[in-house]
């Protein structure tokens, strides 16, 4: 038994002397030491007076409420009850009981909305179906315990609550031990310290409403106010919370009571919730048990909440400026890193916890290597930042592993040179956009967006292969698919979590057949056509804002809206290539391991105009073909395979073009 309880055990006892010596005096009708005992002997135990200051007890509660945990805690003062009850059988405490042995008796004590009743410290039992003032009255096992110093979580919320995590115990995806918040978000701690305690001197506690993407510096500020209140902080899943009016209002009302009783506070994420979407019932269950419930709150959502009904704080967290990042960095990494820190906060827009779990995960590795060769630091902390940032987009894009390089694609000149200047660009922005100050005018425009335009099989997928390789970044083709979806206020959703998982700065978003979802904006006939184009409009919005990069392909270059071509950084238009560009790519169309023989490169660039994507495909139809002849690949595997893929278009063909015969 802990110092406390044994503390609380010795003052309750004297407590419970009283009410024997009481009770035994109503059984001798001693009237004299009746009078002379009314009130609760002082000093009362220091818990039973806190319980009653909480819940508002008047002397007539706490004297009942005395009655039921002494049946509970003394046997042989069930034997005095049945006694002074007339009844052998009745060891517990009644309320016809507590009106004979206590003066001010009030029957108001007894009602639903009284406090022992509606902080559940009592429960009447009716299984006897006697009356009201004839029921056996028990005292809630939480209120025992507490009032014996025992002050531990209700058990009837453990199975729905959990601990938020402390920065000593997060795990991969968690905080890191000994984190101390930047500038930026110690100020919302401040702000929200600030207003609790302006609100805390007139009544309700305010919700905190901790608005933005990043749950992850949401926890982090969510651990300093908790640690700066002296709560401990738990967490409910929203799905758990009860939905059937009763079991909600039982549920709120615990919880309201473990708030007066215990320091803690409670951390609600409903970043994956939305109001008009199928779990907006989820909201409104969500909504009912804060305005049933009181107490300190903290909602972590992805917008701001208006139609929430109660008093809230907003706190907008978002991630460490840049200038915060790159001192996260520098405190993480070895001395003369500046080059290497340049280089990551270019390209990734991180937290705090992330920052650090990375560095010290690197080094770390690095120490217990030993002699073995590893590959540079600036190679290390490059991957470490992309598994990190690999955003979780199974449902909406599909992640392309970018194999293409300089070397595997065949363009014209301008378009190549293009292609290097978004590669320079991508590579440079630390230096323009923080050294030659261009963030400090705009936080828009610091992503590229690139349109390719051309025929399918022109090499628009290839080159955006090249560009994520050659930069080392996730490359995620979208699913417009599952984007556009056919429901009001859906494409919207799927585009902000799209992008709000690509932000980190891993990614590069390529969209594939764009001109289905940047389409012109039309004229507004119906409320659909309204609708569409507030799907553009939101669309661009994000885009001007995104600071990757983002290629839109499409073979339709006309039917894209301008207010996205006038957003376009660069435009690159894929065309058929000439007879010359035509050889390069059937020279490069067989790895050097497949096996060729007598390959006229210069009759098959002649002969048919085919695009890239084509000769692709014909050369791995062939190689196919020569395989099963157990024979290297040739001519008339080459002719085959070509024959196959103009059959494909419904081309009228002339059987004798694709016969080889040896010399031509």
């Amino acid at each position: 038994m802990t110092t406390e309880a044994t503390h609380a055990e010795q003052s309750l006892a004297p407590v419970l002397d009283w009410l024997r010596g009481r009770v035994q005096a109503h059984l001798a009708d001693d009237r004299t030491s009746l009078a002379a005992t009314a009130a609760i002997p002082a000093p009362t135990t220091p818990l039973l007076q806190r319980l009653s200051q909480q819940v508002g007890l008047s002397a007539f509660e706490e004297q009942i409420l005395l009655l039921c945990v002494a049946a509970e805690l003394d046997p042989q003062m069930g034997e005095l009850y049945a006694q002074a009850q007339g009844n052998p059988a009745a060891f517990y405490p009644t309320f016809a009981l507590a009106l004979a042995l206590f003066a001010d008796a009030s029957w108001a004590a007894l009602s639903a909305d009284s406090p022992l009743r509606y902080w559940r410290l009592i429960e009447i039992d009716h299984s006897l179906k006697r009356p009201l003032s004839l029921c056996p009255l028990h005292a809630d096992e939480r209120i025992i315990n507490y009032l014996q110093g025992l002050n531990q979580l209700d058990h009837r919320l453990r199975p729905f609550l959990l601990p938020l995590p402390s920065t000593q115990t997060e795990a991969r995806t968690g905080l890191v031990e000994g984190i101390a918040l930047p500038p930026s978000q110690q100020a919302h701690v401040d702000q929200a310290l600030t207003q609790l305690n302006e609100a805390g001197q007139i009544g309700r506690w305010p919700v905190l409403q901790l608005v933005g993407p990043d749950s992850l510096s949401k926890r982090l500020v969510t651990q300093q106010i908790a640690a700066r209140l002296g709560v401990q902080m738990y967490t409910l899943p929203t799905q758990l919370i009860p939905t059937q009016s009763k079991e909600l209002e039982d549920f709120a009302r615990l919880w309201h009571r473990e708030s007066l009783l215990l320091p803690l506070a409670l951390y609600l994420d409903t970043t994956e919730l939305d109001p008009e979407g199928a779990n907006g019932n989820v909201l409104f269950t969500v909504q009912q048990f804060l305005a049933r419930s009181d107490g300190l709150f903290l909602l972590d959502t992805r917008e701001i909440w208006s139609s929430l009904g109660l008093p809230h704080i907003i706190l907008d967290v978002g991630k460490p400026t840049h200038t915060e990042q790159i001192a996260a960095w520098e405190a993480v990494l070895p001395a003369n890193s500046a080059g290497l820190v340049a280089h990551l906060t270019a390209q990734f827009n991180l937290n705090l916890p992330t920052i650090q779990q990375i560095g010290q995960t690197t080094l770390t590795d690095e120490s217990k290597n030993g002699n073995h060769p590893l590959p540079p630091l600036s190679e290390r902390l490059w991957q470490g930042c992309l598994a990190y940032t690999r955003p979780h987009l199974d449902r909406l894009a599909q992640r392309i592993t970018p194999k293409a390089t300089w070397n595997d694609i065949v363009l014209p000149e301008e378009q190549l040179q293009l292609l290097h200047h978004i590669a320079d660009q991508v590579a440079q922005r630390s230096t323009v956009y923080n050294d030659w100050g261009f963030r400090q005018r705009s936080s828009r425009g610091l992503g590229i967006t690139v349109l390719f335009a051309g025929e399918s099989g022109t090499g628009k997928t290839m080159s955006a292969e090249i560009l994520a390789n050659h930069l080392q970044l996730n490359l995620y083709r979208i699913d417009l698919s599952a984007v556009v979806s056919k429901y009001i206020g859906e494409t919207e959703k799927n585009l902000r979590k799209l992008f709000d998982a690509a932000e980190d700065g891993g990614a590069l978003l390529f969209f594939d057949e764009a001109d289905s979802l940047f389409g012109k904006r039309s004229e507004v006939k119906d409320s659909h056509d309204r609708y569409a184009n507030i799907e553009t409009n939101y669309l661009l919005q994000r885009l001007e804002a995104y600071q990757g990069l983002a290629i839109l392909a499409t073979n339709m270059k006309s039917g894209l809206d301008d207010a996205f071509t006038r957003r376009l950084r660069f435009t690159i238009v894929f065309s058929k290539l000439d007879e010359h560009h035509r050889r390069q790519i059937w020279r490069k169309a067989f790895p050097p391991q497949t096996p060729v023989q007598g390959l006229d490169y210069e009759h098959l660039a002649r002969g048919w105009k085919l695009s890239g994507g084509s000769i692709y495909n014909i050369a791995l139809n062939a190689a196919f073909m020569a395989a099963k002849d157990e024979h290297p690949v040739g001519m008339q595997q080459v002719l085959t395979a070509i024959r196959f893929e103009l059959s494909k278009e419904d081309r009228l063909l002339n059987e004798r073009d694709f016969v080889w015969h040896e010399g031509g």
